[in-house]
Formats: C-alpha cells, structure tokens, sequence
C-alpha cells in the first residue's frame, strides 16, 4: 500500500454507490489515470476494494484508518506554514474539539497559517479545494493519524457516519 492508495479509496467513498471510472478518479484528484488503476489493483490485494474493482469494503477500511493508519502513515505537527486546516482544525472535528494552534496541509493558495503536517498525496489540498466531501473524509483521516485518543474517538465515529 502506498499512501495515495487511502486518498483514492476515500474518493470513492465520496462518490457513494454512484457509477465510476478510473479516469474520473484521476481527474478529481489531479493524478494519473495509471497510479489510480494501480492502486486500485493493491487495494484489491489488500481487501480494502472487492474483485471487481469497483465495490469499496467499507468495514475493512474503516478498520484500516482506525488501527492501522497512523502507524503506517505517521505524522507529527511541524513548522508553522501557510496552508488548509485539516484534523482537528477543520470541520466535522474544529466543531468539537477547540485547538491552541492549528494544523495545516502546507499549500501556497491555503488561508491559513498553522503547525504543518505532509498530505498523503501531494495533490490532496488542490483535490480538497474542488470537493467538500473528500476534504472531511481527508481531514478526519488526519486526526486519525496524528490525535490523541479523544481525537481518534470523535473522527472515527465521523468516519463511520460519513462512510457506511
């Protein structure tokens, strides 16, 4: 696995039970057409997308993200730079739980100045700017990655409401 492969299944996510194709993937997330079907083929490999290639296992990447992804991907607040909120400091999570500094994907177009932490995909702040629901299931999968267990609590919970 490889970390653009949690952004692209999350896209899917997004789209529901809607139709979909690779190309549409990769447009909406500012990659190839070829890194999406490659991943989607790890995916598969991995129990996080069905056989055909097209159904998302819901339950096994819900169980990803909750226990496996801040291990895998990890990340620690660095440098102060100008960017996007994400975890905590973005909506659903920014609601609930109030934060001294705030946390952002470094991005030369983002509004705001915040503890920086690296995307899983360089590409994730422009794909977020163009769809809100990817930005939520993105910023929650932050907290994920870098909150404590009352953080981890509250996104996971979000996640489930947001995937399921």
């Amino acid at each position: 696995m490889r970390p653009q492969d949690i952004v692209i299944l999350l896209k899917i996510a997004t789209l529901k039970d809607h139709h979909w194709l690779m190309k549409d993937i990769a447009y909406g997330l500012f990659i190839s057409a070829s890194e999406v079907s490659e991943s989607i083929n790890r995916s598969m490999v991995a129990g996080l997308i069905a056989s055909d290639k097209k159904s998302l296992m819901k339950e096994a990447l819900l169980e990803f993200l909750q226990y496996g992804i801040k291990y895998i991907y990890p990340q620690r607040p660095g440098a102060i730079s100008r960017g996007i909120a994400t975890a905590f400091s973005a909506a659903p999570l920014s609601k609930v739980i109030n934060s001294s500094e705030p946390v952002v994907w470094p991005y030369v177009k983002g509004d705001i100045r915040g503890q920086a932490i690296e995307p899983l995909h360089p590409s994730v702040p422009k794909a977020c700017l163009h769809d809100p629901g990817l930005y939520e299931l993105l910023a929650l999968t932050d907290a994920l990655r870098i909150g404590k267990a009352r953080e981890q609590e509250y996104a996971i919970k979000e996640l489930r409401k947001r995937i399921c």
